[in-house]
């Protein structure tokens, strides 16, 4: 990658404010240090971490002293120094960071937040609240009981602790819907593309890595109606348990349903909507119930589930679910299997092409129309690139040649559902070269709307700091922020 691409890289990190997890201790849904010990080092290497600078010379600074104002919004010395603790709790690595790059973070955030109310972009309470319950969900989760969670963050109940992640939250919620809005509408023509492309000097062009395209067919093999039934009737027991015994949704939840996703906070899901991603029967029968009201087992693709609905906030819904699914029987995996064999056999003797086969047998909805093609999860392109691929697919088509179709491979759900197979096949490689436009049109593409959401931001970043009142203390007036912070 060449220098002006790694600069581009840098300015999309400041863009997006990837870091606003340094804006609070308690802020997200990290790992919570055990044991006093590990909080001791974590302290000892922030200490370390301020004491540090390879440019300069700090002060020596009061630790609850003003640090700098932005409109509204008091910045302590003290908030930077927790800020390193939470990088650091998280296994962020510190080496590179600087008191003023953190200090000038913490001021972009709350030049966000301030402005976002001067234009009434407002997050409601109940989506504050809504935050703060799962994240607390989670903290309790993690560390084991509300006592230790308000032990660690030193608050004498819960109700204090809340209010600070509710202050805390909303602060972030609305600095992210500024910077949304910032950059939502902002497009990109493909003359613009080429005008940037051609502004970068061929020898300072970035190196793409060595890629591939691949694609596969799948076969998911169907559990009988008698295994559907016991997955219902087991629901429905489940259902008939707290209904009538006051059994506890939540502990049924942890004990029985296969989303890992929810499995250990209770089944719950916070702030559903009718845009959120889940799947339509999911959010037709979720969008049916009553409050305190648990719906009849329904199917989706991931199995059957039961909804407990905890809450109604206006358009979003608090929830609780369970999701099981059917045993599939091992006959019906060898089936599975053996029907695989045959595809790939009749494509190695020409009676089919591996796309026309995806089409015809595949299983899988997402592919089977494009020819079996996977999609890059982080891209949404087709290409993978070698060094960045999930290591479990890069090893399932890594000593694959040309033309060359995998044997059947099983593939379990993660989520502990049905397992499948599939045969794979590699159908286009790219060597590692530099940027070529038609070839690589989709990430100069990228490139050139990073800069232009830069520029953006850069051009409402200067606007705003005239606009608004800021005051940095005279102990971190030497600091070379990215912004002119500073006003003479």
């Amino acid at each position: 990658m060449s220098l002006r691409c790694t600069q581009m890289k840098s300015s999309a990190v400041l863009l997006f404010a990837v870091l606003f997890v340094i804006s609070t201790v308690v802020g997200q849904q990290s790992d919570v240090a055990e044991t006093e010990g590990e909080n001791e080092a974590i302290l000892q290497e922030a200490n370390a971490i301020v004491a540090r600078d390879t440019t300069r010379n700090f002060k020596k600074i009061k630790l609850d002293g003003i640090a700098a104002v932005v409109g509204d919004y008091v910045i302590l010395e003290s908030d930077i120094e927790k800020t390193l603790i939470d990088l650091k709790s998280q296994g962020v690595s510190t080496a590179d960071i600087t008191r003023c790059g953190l200090l000038g973070k913490l001021m972009e955030d709350r030049l966000y937040a301030h402005q976002a109310v001067q234009d009434s972009l407002l997050v409601s309470d109940d989506e504050v609240a809504a935050t703060t319950d799962r994240q607390i969900q989670g903290f309790v989760q993690q560390i084991g009981s509300m006592e230790k969670l308000l032990k660690f963050y030193k608050k004498e109940d819960e109700a204090s602790l809340r209010e600070d992640i509710n202050k805390i939250n909303k602060l972030r919620m609305l600095s992210e819907k500024m910077q949304s809005n910032i950059v939502e509408k902002i497009e990109i023509t493909p003359e613009e593309v080429r005008q940037f492309f051609n502004k970068i000097p061929e020898d300072e062009r970035p190196v793409f890595g060595a890629e591939m395209e691949i694609a596969q067919i799948v076969k998911q093999p169907k559990p009988t109606e008698e295994e559907k039934q016991k997955v219902i009737d087991k629901l429905n027991a489940i259902k008939a348990d707290v209904e009538d015994n006051d059994a506890s949704f939540s502990v049924k939840a942890i004990l029985y349903s296969k989303d890992p996703g929810s499995k250990s906070q209770g089944g719950f899901i916070g702030g559903v909507t009718k845009q959120s991603g889940y799947v339509k029967e999911f959010k037709d029968v979720a969008f049916s119930l009553k409050e305190g009201q648990i719906s009849e087992p329904f199917e989706t693709m991931f199995g059957y589930h039961i909804i407990f609905l905890e809450k109604i906030r206006g358009q979003e819904l608090d929830l609780r679910h369970i999701v099981m699914q059917p045993e599939v029987s091992s006959k019906a995996l060898e089936e599975a299997k053996a029907e695989l064999d045959t595809i790939r056999k009749h494509i190695m003797e020409g009676k089919y092409s591996f796309a026309d086969a995806a089409k015809a047998f595949s299983d899988e909805r997402e592919t089977k129309f494009d020819g079996g093609l996977l999609r890059n999860p982080t891209t949404f392109d087709s290409r993978f690139e070698l060094t960045k691929m999930d290591p479990t697919l890069y090893n399932q088509v890594r000593n694959l040649k040309d033309d060359e179709i995998s044997y059947p491979i099983l593939e379990e759900d993660p989520r502990g559902g049905v397992s499948k197979y599939k045969i794979l096949k590699v159908t286009n490689r790219y060597d590692e070269h530099v940027a070529d436009f038609a070839k690589d049109y989709l990430k100069i593409q990228q490139l050139a709307k990073t800069e232009k959401q830069y520029k953006a931001i850069k051009k409402w970043m200067d606007k705003h700091i005239d606009d608004t009142y800021i005051s940095v203390n005279e102990a971190n007036r030497d600091c070379d922020f990215a912004n002119n912070w500073i006003k003479d």
